[in-house]
């Protein structure tokens, strides 16, 4: 029974969306409406599926965690760039030294001028 809740869930967003589109010399607000009459009647209807339930206990519990988050500080963002910024040129010297030498060895291995 529940597969076939969630079908009619997707055919109700199918339909705000196509309502959206065949109603196009009809008012932007109409269609917008329309639209998402669509998505909360879909929604609705997920919501009473076994699925359903486990997506929203599972954005809920995404939201809660997302509220744990706490932003750097300016002077943290500063640090890290820095740090982010002296690997880099570090690594890009590295690479130049590397491939100064994988040259220097291709060039002997072939006899060219090294």
């Amino acid at each position: 029974m529940d597969n076939i809740k969630v079908a009619a869930a997707v055919l109700l967003v199918v339909a705000g969306l196509g309502g959206f589109y065949y109603l196009q010399e009809s008012a932007t607000v109409v269609r917008l409406a329309i639209f998402l009459a669509g998505i909360a009647a879909g929604a609705a209807m997920l919501w009473t599926t076994a699925a359903g339930q486990r997506f929203f206990a599972f954005a809920q519990d995404a939201v809660t965690e997302t509220r744990k988050v706490v932003a750097p500080s300016r002077k943290e963002t500063i640090q890290a760039t820095m740090v982010v910024f002296v690997f880099v040129i570090i690594m890009a010297i590295f690479m130049w030294v590397v491939d100064g030498i994988l040259l220097w060895i291709v060039k002997k291995l072939i006899g060219g001028e090294g």
